[in-house]
């Protein structure tokens, strides 16, 4: 994708929807971020514009998490230490650039949308923008995480 001007750019967008639910006019464009494809649904049928599997937790942490409420707060610390790998880290750059030129929908297929790693992806994507004037793209200084002082890219 072209860079734009920085005039141009604006906060991301970013919104979190079940990729089961029926697409909507305003999804922009509509990514799936589990590591397994939905069960029972057909790829035609999903609307899916890309899937982004490589983002979403290890196995052993999904599986660790089991959609527990209690444990969302320590999936969530873990969850953002596997994002440091650069494989992930490169798909949520490209979030990022995406947000911030239009509608991006995180899908996912669990049902507590806000206890997901959607949940935690969007909130990255919507707060750790930073931009470089004088270099008119993402700036790579770390920002502090608000889990236990981790310093992140």
């Amino acid at each position: 994708m072209p860079s734009q001007p920085l005039a141009q750019l604006r906060a991301p967008d970013v919104k979190l929807r079940r990729v089961y639910d029926e697409p909507q006019a305003d999804d922009g464009i509509r990514i799936l971020v589990d590591r397994l494809w939905p069960r029972g649904l057909s790829k035609a049928d999903a609307h899916v514009d890309k899937w982004h599997k490589q983002i979403a937790p290890s196995d052993a942490l999904r599986k660790w998490f089991g959609h527990d409420p209690q444990r969302f707060e320590e999936f969530s610390r873990r969850y953002l230490a596997e994002l440091q790998e650069p494989e992930r880290m490169a798909v949520l750059t490209e979030l990022r650039s995406l947000a911030r030129r239009g509608t991006v929908t995180l899908l996912t297929a669990t049902r507590e949308l806000q206890l997901s790693q959607a949940a935690v992806l969007a909130d990255l994507v919507r707060r750790r923008r930073r931009w470089s004037s004088r270099r008119g793209r993402q700036s790579a200084q770390p920002v502090r995480s608000r889990w236990r002082g981790e310093m992140s890219r």
